[in-house]
Protein backbone atom coordinates (compact mmCIF):
# COMPACT_ATOMS: atom_id res chain seq x y z
CA UNK A 1 0.00 0.00 0.00
CA UNK A 2 2.88 2.36 0.99
CA UNK A 3 4.74 1.61 -2.57
CA UNK A 4 1.19 2.66 -4.23
CA UNK A 5 1.25 5.80 -2.35
CA UNK A 6 4.81 6.25 -2.91
CA UNK A 7 4.37 5.37 -6.84
CA UNK A 8 1.04 7.44 -7.32
CA UNK A 9 2.78 10.43 -5.41
CA UNK A 10 5.59 10.48 -7.48
CA UNK A 11 3.01 10.11 -10.85
CA UNK A 12 1.59 12.88 -9.53
CA UNK A 13 4.66 14.95 -9.27
CA UNK A 14 5.66 14.40 -12.60
CA UNK A 15 2.45 15.21 -14.57
CA UNK A 16 2.58 18.54 -12.44
CA UNK A 17 6.06 19.50 -13.38
CA UNK A 18 5.33 18.25 -17.19
CA UNK A 19 2.20 20.07 -17.42
CA UNK A 20 4.15 23.47 -15.76
CA UNK A 21 6.78 23.00 -18.59
CA UNK A 22 4.39 22.70 -21.23
CA UNK A 23 2.50 25.65 -19.70
CA UNK A 24 5.72 27.49 -19.19
CA UNK A 25 6.62 26.69 -22.54
CA UNK A 26 3.59 27.62 -24.15
CA UNK A 27 4.03 30.70 -22.40
CA UNK A 28 7.02 32.08 -24.66
CA UNK A 29 6.55 34.43 -27.50
CA UNK A 30 7.06 34.06 -31.14
CA UNK A 31 7.40 37.05 -32.94
CA UNK A 32 7.73 37.35 -37.07
CA UNK A 33 9.27 40.27 -38.42
CA UNK A 34 10.48 42.60 -41.55
CA UNK A 35 12.68 45.66 -41.33
CA UNK A 36 10.62 48.57 -42.84
CA UNK A 37 13.86 50.36 -43.81
CA UNK A 38 14.88 48.63 -46.82
CA UNK A 39 11.74 47.25 -48.01
CA UNK A 40 11.06 50.18 -50.35
CA UNK A 41 13.98 49.59 -52.17
CA UNK A 42 13.63 46.46 -53.09
CA UNK A 43 15.69 44.72 -50.16
CA UNK A 44 14.22 41.65 -48.40
CA UNK A 45 15.49 41.89 -44.44
CA UNK A 46 13.44 39.32 -42.52
CA UNK A 47 13.56 37.34 -39.11
CA UNK A 48 11.69 35.38 -36.18
CA UNK A 49 12.33 36.31 -33.04
CA UNK A 50 12.03 33.42 -29.85
CA UNK A 51 11.62 34.12 -26.51
CA UNK A 52 13.90 31.37 -24.30
CA UNK A 53 13.78 32.75 -21.01
CA UNK A 54 12.21 35.85 -19.34
CA UNK A 55 14.64 38.30 -20.10
CA UNK A 56 15.88 36.19 -23.10
CA UNK A 57 15.34 35.69 -26.91
CA UNK A 58 17.02 34.29 -29.49
CA UNK A 59 16.81 35.67 -33.39
CA UNK A 60 17.41 34.56 -36.94
CA UNK A 61 17.46 36.54 -39.53
CA UNK A 62 18.00 36.90 -43.80
CA UNK A 63 19.24 39.86 -45.53
CA UNK A 64 18.69 39.54 -49.40
CA UNK A 65 19.86 42.40 -51.74
CA UNK A 66 19.49 40.91 -55.11
CA UNK A 67 20.05 44.03 -57.43
CA UNK A 68 23.18 43.84 -59.52
CA UNK A 69 22.75 47.80 -60.41
CA UNK A 70 21.65 49.73 -57.67
CA UNK A 71 22.09 53.68 -58.29
CA UNK A 72 25.14 52.81 -60.79
CA UNK A 73 27.02 50.74 -57.88
CA UNK A 74 26.96 46.79 -57.39
CA UNK A 75 24.09 45.65 -54.49
CA UNK A 76 24.16 41.97 -54.25
CA UNK A 77 24.15 40.73 -50.77
CA UNK A 78 22.91 37.83 -49.34
CA UNK A 79 23.35 37.50 -45.07
CA UNK A 80 21.66 35.06 -42.48
CA UNK A 81 22.82 36.05 -38.81
CA UNK A 82 21.35 34.91 -35.35
CA UNK A 83 21.61 36.90 -32.31
CA UNK A 84 21.02 36.21 -28.45
CA UNK A 85 19.33 39.36 -27.14
CA UNK A 86 18.97 40.53 -23.31
CA UNK A 87 16.05 42.56 -22.81
CA UNK A 88 16.72 44.62 -19.62
CA UNK A 89 12.57 44.94 -18.88
CA UNK A 90 11.19 41.74 -19.82
CA UNK A 91 11.27 40.08 -23.44
CA UNK A 92 10.13 42.28 -26.69
CA UNK A 93 9.62 45.12 -24.40
CA UNK A 94 11.95 48.35 -24.48
CA UNK A 95 15.89 48.17 -23.97
CA UNK A 96 17.56 45.29 -24.94
CA UNK A 97 21.15 44.19 -26.03
CA UNK A 98 23.05 41.49 -28.13
CA UNK A 99 25.55 39.62 -29.58
CA UNK A 100 25.10 38.55 -33.50
CA UNK A 101 27.25 36.95 -35.42
CA UNK A 102 26.21 36.75 -39.27
CA UNK A 103 27.98 35.50 -42.67
CA UNK A 104 27.64 37.10 -46.00
CA UNK A 105 27.88 36.62 -49.71
CA UNK A 106 28.26 39.50 -51.62
CA UNK A 107 29.05 41.19 -55.26
CA UNK A 108 28.92 44.91 -54.48
CA UNK A 109 30.95 47.96 -54.88
CA UNK A 110 32.38 49.10 -51.47
CA UNK A 111 31.20 52.60 -50.20
CA UNK A 112 34.87 54.18 -50.70
CA UNK A 113 35.02 53.19 -54.17
CA UNK A 114 31.49 55.65 -54.73
CA UNK A 115 34.25 58.51 -56.53
CA UNK A 116 36.35 59.17 -59.64
CA UNK A 117 39.55 59.05 -57.94
CA UNK A 118 42.34 57.22 -59.48
CA UNK A 119 44.86 54.65 -58.22
CA UNK A 120 47.94 53.33 -59.74
CA UNK A 121 48.62 49.34 -59.57
CA UNK A 122 52.41 47.69 -59.68
CA UNK A 123 52.32 47.12 -63.16
CA UNK A 124 51.56 51.16 -64.01
CA UNK A 125 48.42 50.95 -64.79
CA UNK A 126 45.54 53.65 -64.03
CA UNK A 127 42.23 52.58 -62.71
CA UNK A 128 39.22 54.22 -62.00
CA UNK A 129 37.52 53.96 -58.23
CA UNK A 130 34.35 53.98 -59.85
CA UNK A 131 35.05 51.07 -62.02
CA UNK A 132 35.77 48.93 -59.73
CA UNK A 133 33.66 46.28 -57.13
CA UNK A 134 34.17 43.31 -54.92
CA UNK A 135 33.58 40.26 -55.20
CA UNK A 136 33.38 37.62 -52.13
CA UNK A 137 32.29 36.35 -48.51
CA UNK A 138 32.81 37.69 -44.88
CA UNK A 139 32.21 36.94 -41.55
CA UNK A 140 30.66 39.42 -38.97
CA UNK A 141 30.73 39.29 -35.27
CA UNK A 142 29.06 42.61 -33.37
CA UNK A 143 27.01 43.93 -30.02
CA UNK A 144 23.48 45.00 -31.31
CA UNK A 145 21.70 47.68 -29.10
CA UNK A 146 17.77 48.17 -29.67
CA UNK A 147 14.83 49.30 -27.89
CA UNK A 148 11.23 47.93 -28.98
CA UNK A 149 8.18 49.30 -28.71
CA UNK A 150 4.87 47.69 -27.58
CA UNK A 151 2.06 49.35 -30.35
CA UNK A 152 -0.60 46.88 -29.62
CA UNK A 153 -1.25 43.32 -28.08
CA UNK A 154 0.88 42.03 -31.20
CA UNK A 155 2.81 44.18 -33.00
CA UNK A 156 5.84 46.16 -31.86
CA UNK A 157 8.29 48.32 -33.48
CA UNK A 158 12.16 47.22 -33.17
CA UNK A 159 15.04 49.51 -33.62
CA UNK A 160 17.88 48.33 -33.53
CA UNK A 161 22.05 49.00 -34.92
CA UNK A 162 24.54 46.81 -34.72
CA UNK A 163 28.57 47.21 -34.61
CA UNK A 164 31.20 44.58 -35.26
CA UNK A 165 34.31 43.35 -36.60
CA UNK A 166 34.07 42.22 -40.32
CA UNK A 167 36.35 39.89 -42.06
CA UNK A 168 35.98 39.90 -45.64
CA UNK A 169 37.70 37.20 -48.24
CA UNK A 170 37.17 39.05 -51.64
CA UNK A 171 38.43 39.25 -55.45
CA UNK A 172 38.82 42.85 -57.01
CA UNK A 173 37.09 43.35 -60.72
CA UNK A 174 37.25 45.83 -62.79
CA UNK A 175 33.95 46.50 -64.50
CA UNK A 176 35.39 48.16 -67.96
CA UNK A 177 37.70 45.42 -68.59
CA UNK A 178 36.15 42.59 -66.60
CA UNK A 179 39.31 41.74 -64.98
CA UNK A 180 41.02 41.34 -61.74
CA UNK A 181 42.29 44.29 -60.55
CA UNK A 182 44.22 43.57 -57.28
CA UNK A 183 47.24 41.19 -57.07
CA UNK A 184 46.33 38.60 -54.83
CA UNK A 185 46.63 35.00 -55.97
CA UNK A 186 43.32 33.87 -54.75
CA UNK A 187 41.08 36.43 -51.61
CA UNK A 188 42.35 39.46 -50.41
CA UNK A 189 41.55 39.84 -46.80
CA UNK A 190 40.20 42.71 -44.84
CA UNK A 191 39.33 43.77 -41.31
CA UNK A 192 37.25 46.58 -40.41
CA UNK A 193 35.22 47.57 -37.13
CA UNK A 194 31.83 49.33 -38.42
CA UNK A 195 28.39 49.25 -38.01
CA UNK A 196 26.74 46.38 -40.17
CA UNK A 197 23.23 45.89 -39.40
CA UNK A 198 20.48 48.19 -38.67
CA UNK A 199 16.85 49.08 -39.19
CA UNK A 200 13.14 49.63 -38.04
CA UNK A 201 11.84 46.12 -37.74
CA UNK A 202 8.17 45.49 -37.55
CA UNK A 203 7.11 42.80 -35.47
CA UNK A 204 3.72 40.66 -35.63
CA UNK A 205 3.39 38.23 -32.57
CA UNK A 206 2.58 34.80 -33.65
CA UNK A 207 2.01 33.26 -30.00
Amino acid sequence: MKYKLLTGSILTLLTIGILTAQEQENQKSLYIKGNALFAPIGILNIGIEKQIKPKHTLQGDIFISPWKSFAGHELQMYSLSVEGRYYFQEAFKHWYIGVNIGLSAFNLQKWNYWNNKTSVTDNGETLLNSNLYQKGYSIALGITGGYQFQLSERWNLDLYATIGTTQGFYKGYDRSTGKRYDSAEKFNKSGEIIPYRGGIMISYKLK
